[in-house]
């Protein structure tokens, strides 16, 4: 894990590149929560170790005009979410679920985790995290998926 990263950079006073080892110093807390799917399933009651957005953007000044943020993973994978969402405090990074550290196939080594919203919101193996002023469409979003994607509404699908 020598050469794996995160990034903070965009619209913030210093961009930011976090070391494995940092992270992974950071507190930790459990979370639990529900999760949804875009294809209809839904895992109810799980339980996450993971990082408190607040905890890895500490000592990082986010500009004003940042209102949206795009996380970006491995292999040029991203999604969109609007800052308000990403700054939730159920929103989290994951690193551990139902016990267990989190698999190559479920986002390790830390994944981003929105469960508000659709889970394709959060993103597996992260590695960036980017602030926006105004939206644009993450790789899902342009291939069809909601700029959003509330389950709640069904947001699953833009096809115009």
């Amino acid at each position: 894990m020598s050469k794996w990263n995160l990034k903070v950079f965009g619209l913030v006073a210093e961009e930011k590149v976090l070391s494995y080892k940092e992270v992974m110093q950071l507190p930790r807390r459990t979370f639990n929560n529900d999760i949804h799917c875009v294809t209809t399933w839904s895992k109810l009651d799980n339980e996450w170790e993971g990082i408190a957005v607040q905890e890895v953007l500490q000592g990082i000044e986010i500009k004003p005009e940042a209102k949206y943020v795009m996380l970006h993973a491995e292999h040029g994978w991203t999604t969109n979410l609007p800052i308000a969402d990403f700054m939730r405090e159920t929103s989290f990074f994951g690193l551990k679920h139902n016990g267990a550290l989190l698999t190559p196939e479920h986002g390790y080594p830390l994944r981003m985790v929105v469960p508000h919203l659709y889970f394709w919101k959060s993103a597996k193996w992260l590695r960036g995290i980017e602030f926006m002023a105004s939206d644009k469409p993450g790789f899902w979003e342009r291939n069809g998926y909601s700029m959003y994607g509330d389950p709640w509404k069904e947001e699953r699908y833009d096809f115009d």
